[in-house]
């Protein structure tokens, strides 16, 4: 009975919705910025204006970043250039996982969306960062780990909670066709 109920519910979610996945990026771009600051300044005991100024730099160049030991004030100009950075990535990593897990049910998606999340972190801190935004090696611990499995996750569960689910009247070769 079960295979029936699996069978049904992948024939459900045959096509990813892609605007229900730009939702989850953003979301979930939301949810990690606001952990992400806010472990900084809790746990670190650092500004948690450093990590908008750490993505603005990657346009502004590594002189905007706070000097060492320094903190980190808020600037609407650095902000406001770090969400033009931050949130039109959410959304590609949104739409992405949201193509990668449309097939799964909640506890699948979030598994997959968590490593997935993990994933993303390894690639630009590991891979993409280094040769060209070297500052990034500081944020190179748990609480960046941590901020993008919690990322992937939000966004499997948020896709999962928003997706449009295929009726039959929608699905090609039916009456409604």
């Amino acid at each position: 009975m079960s295979h029936v109920v699996d069978a049904t519910h992948h024939e459900l979610h045959r096509s990813t919705d892609w605007k229900a996945g730009a939702l989850a990026g953003l979301i979930a771009g939301v949810v990690f910025l606001m952990l992400e600051m806010a472990l900084v300044w809790i746990v670190q005991g650092m500004s948690p204006w450093g990590p908008p100024y750490m993505m603005a730099a990657m346009v502004l160049g590594k002189d905007v970043l706070p000097a060492a030991g320094t903190w980190a004030s808020f600037d609407l100009t650095i902000v406001m250039i770090a969400m033009m950075i931050h949130f039109p990535l959410a959304v590609l990593y949104g739409v992405l996982v949201a193509w990668l897990i449309h097939r799964l049910d909640l506890a699948g998606a979030t598994m997959l969306g968590a490593g997935l999340g993990l994933a993303i972190y390894l690639a630009n801190f590991y891979v993409i960062a280094p040769p060209v935004f070297p500052w990034f090696e500081m944020a190179q611990n748990w609480i960046g780990v941590f901020a993008h499995i919690v990322f992937g996750a939000v966004i499997a569960i948020a896709y999962v909670a928003l997706r449009k689910q295929d009726t039959a009247d929608s699905r090609p070769g039916s009456s409604a066709d």
